[in-house]
């Protein structure tokens, strides 16, 4: 496996392999990498002969008061995994190397951008959908893997790809949880002991309203509701949204249609944390 922190790096390694005819996954990340973004890595080793992982903290995808500065990083840690779980490339590059001094030039995904997390960070998917065009660019790989917990990027991104012609494939890949259910995360990191057994209470709160879905409830705003409470019964838990919207349109319902992604956004403490689920 090969650690580069360059673009010319990455697409001479990756133009070799497509001389020989070989497929490539990418697996987008910010890095301090977890099971999750392991289950990625296997599912992208299974469905490719080449596996790249960037390992990118973007720095345009961050609002003012974010955590941009202290967003956890351990290059040598997220290397260690990718080895063992048999990726052949990281791509490593600093913001430098990604956005020149005068950089201009940036993707609006439209309608999908706009609810749910696209209201409380309004630059964010500007920032990601310009970070992952810029890196499928690089990779030109055949698929691209991301995890349903960031069910509205993979409706943003896959947009994205569709407007603009893109040859990558988006790969939608399953939440992975905790034994308690809380949802695999980076910035779990930052909770407290108190703060982590808190937050369990985002998947409890959607498996009451997943269940009253498949019960046949058709009105959005009893699950709202429903999911709201429950999560308020949390004193350390503050909702930034609770929403059902249409998916992947993500476009706010009032009454239960085709396919649907109930959202959340929680902070515990000072740590933003978002889970969801998605009935076909």
């Amino acid at each position: 496996m090969k650690l580069v922190h360059t673009i010319s790096e990455a697409r001479n390694i990756i133009k070799e392999w497509k001389k020989e005819g070989l497929t490539v996954g990418l697996v987008p990340t910010m890095g301090y990498l977890h099971d999750g973004h392991k289950s990625l890595i296997d599912r992208a080793v299974k469905e490719n002969d080449r596996v790249v992982v960037s390992i990118f903290v973007n720095p345009i995808q961050f609002g003012q008061n974010e955590d941009l500065s202290v967003y956890p990083r351990d290059i040598n840690r997220d290397t260690e995994l990718c080895e063992k779980a048999g990726a052949n490339l990281i791509f490593n590059p600093e913001p430098s190397e990604m956005y020149a001094s005068n950089f201009s030039t940036y993707v609006d995904a439209g309608t999908p951008e706009h609810e749910l997390c696209g209201k409380s960070r309004p630059i964010h998917f500007r920032g990601v959908c310009t970070v992952v065009s810029k890196l499928l660019h690089v990779a030109t790989p055949d698929k691209a893997y991301f995890g349903q917990k960031d069910a509205q990027q993979i409706a943003v991104v896959r947009r994205m790809v569709r407007d603009l012609n893109i040859d990558s494939e988006i790969i939608s890949c399953p939440i992975v949880r905790e034994s308690d259910g809380l949802a695999k995360s980076s910035r779990n990191v930052y909770l407290s002991a108190d703060e982590r057994k808190a937050a369990t209470i985002l998947h409890k709160a959607l498996t009451e309203g997943e269940n009253m879905v498949k019960a046949g409830e058709k009105d959005c705003s009893k699950i709202i509701a429903k999911v709201s409470n429950i999560i308020n019964t949390e004193p350390l838990a503050k909702i930034d949204y609770v929403q059902v919207v249409s998916y992947p349109n993500i476009e706010v319902i009032d009454k239960i249609e085709g396919s649907i992604l109930t959202a959340v956004a929680v902070y515990i403490g000072k740590t933003r944390l978002i889970d969801n689920f998605i009935i076909e």
